[in-house]
């Protein structure tokens, strides 16, 4: 086995065993389950550590340097008008073919066309995309934009409320996570990476992140100005997977259950792949820029890639799934619902080690900031927010709160912060919330909140949905306040940037907070 490969799937055996191990614990304890759903549990964790394997050593090889590679030309030639219109080009193309988003447009598919509400989003992230490149070109403060936009987006959300159209809020903030999933995510933030590049001045490390930030914003305007033009207030039960008929199954039969979802996973992963690819394509034919050897090894990485997402997505579809629905509705409808808080603030702290996208974010920011920010503290920020995402929307659901009343001071609470807290940490804490909303959320989380708010007879399209929208904000202030800490910590120390040198206020806050 390649040696990287190898090191890879060791470091994806770390992220999801703390997880494994406490959905098995829970179903002992909490929630009993038949051991056909155990075994196909286990069967797709398995799946999930070597499909992250794959895919971080896929994205490490094709998707971060293609990124960054395409970033860079785009505005090299100062050409700005063609720079926005292909930028738009591509994100429109990526998010068409995001495997996410086709799962949530089909839990929706009673409420709107799929194809509609795939295209209103695609053309939200192409035009978001672009304006992320511009906002680079012209020197343009990240936190300004995002006031703009959250303002603007809110004041819709007022206004759908006071006319009985605000059912598909939740689900309009859903799609701003599920359009970040693990395909564009590796290509966006290389591709921000290579626009900044390009500035040379002391602000392109701030300008680094910022990408995924703007490109989430662009889905929930879109489908908020789609819920205005049409009514979508009902949604039908989400179909899982059968739990009694998996309850009956042979070892042979879960082994064939998994088979027989590849096909339909493999043209998913081939469609979203061969978009990027395509660009890739065209971009190397019209500019030459990489040489025979880099181009032959990009391709291989997207073999990697391929494989990768091809085998973890089928883990979480067909492994992870049935466990989530079963846990939010047993205990919801159990004596023991107010249970589903704390598991959850376990499994959140957890759960998120295990996104393949967040590990494509922690590498970059550590490279970016040059050791600055470590993986480690990052990662550590990531899992409070989570668990505090998961707490909350239990909470949420089990006392049948609008969405409204978390995320209106949340994002205003993270807007504020913008003004006081080192920039990079802006650009990274709104690129984490895209991020952290990923295959796992929308296939084990969601479930298990569909499943709670049906176990207590919620509805399901104001409180089923929005967990993704939860999971999404909790990261904004979470790594802003560890900014704030880290701002507070430089100043003390009078931390002084130099070239080659590392900023000690994060490594002061590593060994205070994090090790004591």
């Amino acid at each position: 086995m390649n040696p990287i490969l190898r090191d890879k799937i060791h470091e994806a055996l770390s992220s999801v065993l703390p997880v494994t191990i406490i959905v098995l614990l829970a179903s002992i304890i909490l929630v009993p389950m038949h051991a056909g759903i155990i075994m196909m549990f286990l069967l797709g964790a398995l799946m999930l550590i070597v499909g992250m394997g794959f895919f971080t050593l896929g994205a490490d090889m094709a998707m971060m340097p293609m990124g960054e590679g395409i970033g860079a030309q785009l505005t090299k030639n100062r050409q700005a008008a063609l720079a926005l219109f292909i930028s738009f080009v591509m994100g429109f193309v990526i998010t068409i073919a995001e495997p996410d988003l086709q799962v949530l447009a089909g839990q929706l598919a009673s409420s709107v066309d799929p194809w509609t509400l795939i295209i209103t989003v695609a053309v939200g992230v192409g035009f978001f995309l672009a304006l992320a490149v511009a906002r680079i070109l012209l020197g343009v403060p990240i936190h300004l934009l995002l006031i703009i936009f959250y303002i603007l987006m809110f004041s819709i959300v007022f206004y759908m409320s006071g006319t009985g159209k605000g059912a598909i809020i939740p689900a309009a903030f859903d799609s701003g996570g599920v359009t970040t999933g693990p395909v564009t995510v590796p290509f966006l933030l290389a591709m921000c990476l290579g626009v900044a590049s390009l500035r040379g001045d002391k602000q392109s490390q701030n300008d680094s992140f910022g990408f995924v930030a703007l490109c989430s914003i662009g889905p929930i305007l879109s489908v908020l100005v789609l819920g205005l033009i049409r009514n979508m207030n009902t949604v039908e039960t989400m179909a899982f997977i059968d739990t009694e008929l998996i309850a009956t199954y042979t070892i042979r039969d879960i082994v064939m259950a998994f088979i027989s979802h590849l096909p339909a996973m493999i043209r998913e992963i081939a469609i979203a792949l061969a978009a990027i690819f395509s660009c890739f394509l065209i971009f190397q034919l019209i500019t030459r820029r990489y040489r025979k050897t880099q181009v032959l090894r990009m391709i291989i990485g997207f073999v990697y890639t391929f494989i990768g997402l091809v085998i973890f997505l089928t883990g979480v579809n067909v492994g992870f799934l049935p466990v989530g629905q079963l846990f939010g509705s047993s205990l919801s409808s159990s004596n023991l619902k107010w249970l589903l808080v704390p598991l959850c603030m376990l499994i959140g702290y957890f759960i998120v080690a295990a996104e393949p996208a967040v590990l494509v974010l922690k590498k970059q920011v550590e490279e970016v900031s040059q050791g600055a920010i470590t993986q480690k503290v990052l990662g550590r920020a990531l899992a409070i927010g989570m668990s505090l995402a998961l707490a909350l929307t239990m909470l949420r659901i089990l006392l049948q709160i609008p969405i409204l009343y978390f995320l209106l001071p949340g994002y205003a609470f993270a807007l504020i912060l913008s003004f006081f807290v080192p920039k990079i940490f802006t650009g990274i804490a709104f690129d984490a919330g895209g991020v952290c909303s990923g295959p796992l959320t929308s296939t084990f989380l969601l479930p298990m909140a569909v499943g709670a708010c049906a176990g207590i007879g919620g509805d399901l399209l104001q409180h089923g949905f929005g967990i993704v929208a939860m999971v999404a904000m909790t990261p904004l202030f979470v790594i802003q306040l560890l900014g704030l800490i880290y701002g507070v910590h430089s100043g003390e120390r009078k931390a002084v940037e130099t070239a080659g040198s590392v900023d000690t206020g994060l490594v002061f806050f590593e060994r205070e907070y994090v090790y004591g």
